[in-house]
């Protein structure tokens, strides 16, 4: 059924950053299609938000697996009728390890979840906002300080998440004809479940263990809501939201 509401996705819906943008979206009025591996998790998403049930859309997904990401959004189109966001956010982490140690398998989980699977929601983005009317849409990814400079032993990390902002960019100019929009937001250190070894301490360029600062994971769900409310002929390519004191030039 068609919906008069602006339609958004969020893969990694279920907790941190997702939870709290999908959130956001349900507040602000969008109809928001909550995206994520453990189906628990999301409902808890929808139940804290308080939206009303045709709000929202729950849809559990493995957004490695082409399957369950072409079902993520054949179910958005036959609910909603059009897609106008998706927000690339799901990701995983990875432990700190010196590069030979690191195991194959976990390299390819890293990758498969952190670039493959924005890839793939890329492409079904582009094949729902291409044949909608109207046409085109938004894509915002979920970047990180790693997409310009690294932390000590996270080339797996580090890796995939370059890769992203080239995916953002070859989004942004493949999009342009289509009126598909792609920017980019590069968080360092909101304060989520996955920030809280910030505040233990984390291995530092020179060798040491610092302490990190972390901020409230509101200013990200607002800078998201700032590029997805814009007009589609207005884009905002990247936007890097972290705590201030947070070491990021030189990572120190």
């Amino acid at each position: 059924m068609e919906s008069p509401r602006k339609i958004a996705l969020v893969t990694g819906a279920g907790s941190g950053i997702g939870r709290a943008t999908a959130q956001g979206l349900l507040k602000a009025g969008y109809a928001v299609v909550l995206a994520g591996r453990r189906p628990e998790a999301l409902a808890a998403t929808a139940a804290e938000s308080g939206a009303p049930a045709g709000q929202f859309l729950v849809v559990p997904t493995d957004i490695t697996q082409p399957e369950s990401v072409k079902n993520l959004f054949a179910r958005t189109r036959d609910v909603f009728g059009r897609l106008d966001v998706l927000f690339n956010n799901a990701g995983v982490s990875a432990p700190s390890m010196p590069m030979e140690d690191f195991p194959f398998e976990r390299w390819l989980e890293v990758i498969a979840t952190n670039l493959t699977g924005p890839y793939l929601c890329t492409q079904e983005a582009f094949r729902l906002m291409k044949s909608q009317q109207p046409s085109g849409g938004r894509i915002i990814n979920n970047g990180s300080i790693s997409a310009h400079v690294p932390r000590p032993h996270y080339a797996p990390y580090t890796a995939a998440k370059h890769g992203v902002t080239g995916l953002t960019k070859s989004t942004q100019l493949d999009g342009r004809p289509f009126g598909i929009a792609c920017g980019q937001i590069d968080i360092g250190n909101a304060d989520t479940a996955m920030a809280g070894k910030m505040k233990k301490g984390v291995p530092q360029a020179d060798g040491s263990i610092a302490v990190e600062p972390v901020f409230d994971v509101q200013h990200v769900v607002d800078a998201v809501l700032y590029m997805a409310g814009l007009p589609l002929d207005t884009n905002v390519p990247n936007i890097t939201v972290m705590a201030t004191r947070m070491p990021y030039v030189g990572r120190g």
